[in-house]
C-alpha cells in the first residue's frame, strides 16, 4: 500500500515536469514585446489620432494588443526639432523591437539616435534623397515603410492651381526648408513654374508667426495663389493657413484630404491614413522575425482629387465642369 502511494506521487511529480517544456514555450510565446511610435504632431491633433487608430486596428487585426502581448510607447513631438531628437532617444532607450515613424522628421530624428533599432515608416517622402534606405526595393539599413507620393506630384499642384484660377500669375509655396522633402517638393513646382507663366515666393511653415506675416505681405500684389507642400508644420498650422488663404481671397491646393474638409479649397494627393494601416502589417512582419532591410518600401496606389465647392463660392471662383467630373470628392 505504502509502496503504491509513493509511486503514484513519483509519477504524478514526473507528469508535471514534462509540462514544464510546454508552458515554457507558449510563455516564450506570449512574452511581452515593445513597440515605439513617433508621430508627427501633437496628441490633440484630430488628423495624427486617425493615422495612429488606423495603425493600432491594423495591428488588433494582426493579434498584437496593447497591453496583453505587446506594449506601445508613443511620443507626440508637435513642432519643433529638438523635441523630435528628444523623444526619439527616448523610446530608441526603451529598447523596443520595432518603431513606427511618422513622416520625414520623426525617421530622421530616429536614424540620428540609432542605426540598427528597426523602423516603419509611413508617409515619407523620397526616402532614398533623404538617406533613410539605399533604395525602395532593397532598403538595406534599419528602415523600411510607406512612401506618400513621389515629387512629381508637387508639380501637380501648381496646374490644379491654375486649373482652378487662370489668371494667377504669381504663387506663394509653403515648404519647410529644413528637410529635403520640403526642398525636393519646392523643386518640382519650380520645374513646373516656367511653362505654367507662374512666378514663385517660398514662405517657410515652422513658424505661424512668420506665415502670417509672409502671406500678408505676398497678397498685396494681384493675381495671387497659395501652394502647401506635405510637412509635419504645415500640418500643426493648417488651420491658420486655411483661415489666412480665405481671408486674403488667395485660391490654395493642398496635397492632403483633410485640408479641404476643413476649409481649404482643393487637394491632391493619397490618403494620408492608410499608410499607418499597412504599416502594422510591416510591424507585424518585423516582430515576427523579419528585417527592414528585407522589406521593400511601398508607394501609394490611388491619389485623390478633392474640391470644396464652399470654399470656392467664398472665394468668388467657378469651378470648371471638366475639374468637377474628375474630382473623387466634392464638398458642398
Amino acid at each position: 500500500m505504502t509502496v503504491t502511494i509513493a509511486r503514484r506521487k513519483f509519477l504524478a511529480t514526473l507528469g508535471g515536469a514534462a509540462t514544464w517544456p510546454l508552458a515554457a514555450r507558449a510563455q516564450q510565446r506570449e512574452r511581452m514585446r515593445r513597440i515605439g511610435v513617433l508621430m508627427g504632431s501633437a496628441e490633440s491633433d484630430q488628423v495624427n489620432q486617425a493615422r495612429l487608430a488606423a495603425f493600432l486596428d491594423g495591428l488588433q487585426q494582426l493579434g498584437w494588443t496593447d497591453g496583453r502581448n505587446v506594449r506601445i510607447n508613443i511620443r507626440w513631438p508637435a513642432a519643433g526639432a529638438d523635441r523630435y531628437r528628444t523623444y526619439a532617444a527616448e523610446l530608441v532607450k526603451l529598447a523596443p523591437d520595432v518603431i513606427l515613424a511618422s513622416a520625414s522628421a520623426s525617421v530622421a530624428a530616429l536614424q540620428q539616435a540609432s542605426r540598427s533599432a528597426p523602423i516603419v515608416f509611413a508617409n515619407v517622402i523620397d526616402p532614398v534623397g533623404a538617406g533613410f534606405v539605399a533604395s525602395l526595393a532593397q532598403p538595406g539599413g534599419n528602415a523600411t515603410g510607406f512612401t506618400a507620393f513621389e515629387y512629381g506630384i508637387s508639380g501637380k499642384w501648381l496646374e490644379l492651381l491654375k486649373e482652378i484660377a487662370p489668371h494667377i500669375t504669381r504663387a506663394a509655396v509653403l515648404r519647410d526648408p529644413s528637410l529635403a522633402a520640403g526642398i525636393g517638393q519646392f523643386a518640382a513646382i519650380q520645374s513646373n513654374a516656367s511653362s505654367s507663366a507662374v512666378e514663385l515666393s517660398a514662405i517657410d511653415t515652422r513658424d505661424v508667426g512668420e506665415i502670417e506675416r509672409a502671406v500678408v505681405a505676398f497678397a498685396r500684389k494681384p493675381n495671387g495663389g497659395l501652394v502647401v507642400t506635405a510637412s509635419a508644420s504645415a500640418l500643426v498650422h493648417r488651420d491658420q493657413i486655411i483661415a489666412l488663404a480665405t481671408r486674403l481671397r488667395l485660391p490654395n491646393v493642398y496635397p492632403f484630404r483633410y485640408y479641404p474638409l476643413n476649409g481649404g479649397l482643393a487637394s491632391y494627393g493619397p490618403d494620408s491614413i492608410e499608410p499607418f494601416r499597412r504599416a502594422a502589417a510591416y510591424v507585424d512582419r518585423i516582430l515576427k522575425g523579419e528585417k527592414p532591410a528585407d522589406l521593400p518600401v511601398q508607394a501609394p496606389t490611388r491619389y485623390e482629387l478633392v474640391i470644396n465647392l464652399n470654399t470656392a463660392k467664398a472665394l468668388g471662383l467657378t469651378m470648371p465642369d471638366t475639374l468637377l467630373a474628375r474630382a473623387d470628392e466634392v464638398i458642398e
